[in-house]
């Protein structure tokens, strides 16, 4: 029982199988990620960003002051089973309102995500029942203890400004240069740095590059965690630019910013999809510069859209997993 009278809710949890892997991110990247990654393993842990500021996360954030709930959210939804239970759940919890008053827009799992954190206090708990509830493959956690906000350079005309907020970073014209977070030092959540210390993989991406992926290396407990961790470090790239931030960019440009940001940050493999590499030499080349292997392979839908088809993926993923073991 925990202090509030509530049992654990990972108690009757079944015991793990494959390999313990943490999953980096946010939105629609990381949801995609732990589609194909909770068909590889049972041993599954999302540390998610939490940093959004607009739509319904955006409005709980501002008028209860916590933790943005929605990519915590679709992380949850990404983890639901394919059974009826699992499906239902995962429609419920991704359900917006739709009226003329103050639910419009609002996810049913967001509010379920905040009641349960006044409930119990604690918001790893609140996710833990909630991710029990789904029936969840996996755990999910927030990277810090606080909202956070992303700062941004963003050079336009060759004009650098700075710009504030996830929504802003998204949406304001030019070309991201870095990013950093307010506050500067924010307290990472233990759990999410015990998970990456235990983790047998590490997986960053796919994902917005500077607003899901980059911010976890700017917690500095986290990035500590994440540097020394004897887990192997994978990439997955995107399919495609993500427009208002990485515009133009290559595949090895990608890794180009991640050097930035992460200088000392070795990785083992860079996992790309064949047919989005136009130059697999750069990109092989750029992958060495982290000590990493360049794995290509066949993993975009295939009705031509910019998304990972989780099938295609989990294949891979199990094949170099398994190369590992």
């Amino acid at each position: 029982m925990t202090d509030e009278g509530f049992a654990d809710p990972l108690s009757d949890m079944d015991l793990e199988t494959g390999p313990r892997v943490v999953a980096l991110g946010g939105g629609h990247g990381l949801h995609a990620a732990l589609s194909a990654l909770r068909a590889v393993t049972d041993a599954l842990t999302a540390i998610v960003t939490v940093a959004d500021d607009g739509g319904s996360s955006g409005r709980l954030r501002r008028e209860l002051g916590v933790l943005p709930p929605g990519d915590l959210r679709m992380a949850l939804a990404a983890l639901c089973g394919d059974d009826e239970w699992g499906s239902t759940w995962s429609e419920v919890v991704q359900h917006r309102f739709r009226s003329e008053g103050e639910l419009h827009g609002h996810a049913v799992g967001n509010l379920l995500i905040v009641a349960l954190w006044e409930l119990l206090g604690d918001p790893v708990a609140g996710l833990d029942w909630v991710g029990r509830l789904l029936g969840a493959h996996g755990r999910v956690l927030p990277m810090a203890s606080v909202p956070l906000d992303i700062v941004a350079e963003v050079e336009l005309d060759g004009v650098i400004s700075t710009v504030r907020g996830q929504v802003a970073c998204a949406l304001t014209p030019g070309r991201v240069r870095a990013i950093s977070l307010v506050p500067e030092d924010p307290p990472a959540r233990p759990e999410a740095v015990e998970a990456v210390l235990e983790a047998d993989w590490v997986v960053f991406g796919p994902g917005s590059w500077f607003t899901s992926v980059l911010p976890h290396l700017k917690v500095p407990e986290l990035a500590r965690a994440l540097h020394r961790t004897e887990a192997r470090r994978l990439v997955t790239l995107n399919l495609a630019p993500q427009p208002g931030e990485t515009d133009d960019f290559s595949p090895q440009q990608h890794l180009e910013v991640l050097r930035r940001h992460a200088p000392d940050l070795s990785l083992d493999v860079v996992l790309a999809d064949t047919g989005v590499v136009d130059d697999p030499g750069a990109l092989e080349k750029a992958a060495a510069g982290f000590g990493a292997r360049l794995v290509l392979a066949d993993v975009a839908a295939r009705d031509g859209s910019p998304r990972h088809d989780a099938r295609r993926l989990a294949s891979v993923l199990d094949e170099i997993f398994l190369q590992k073991r």
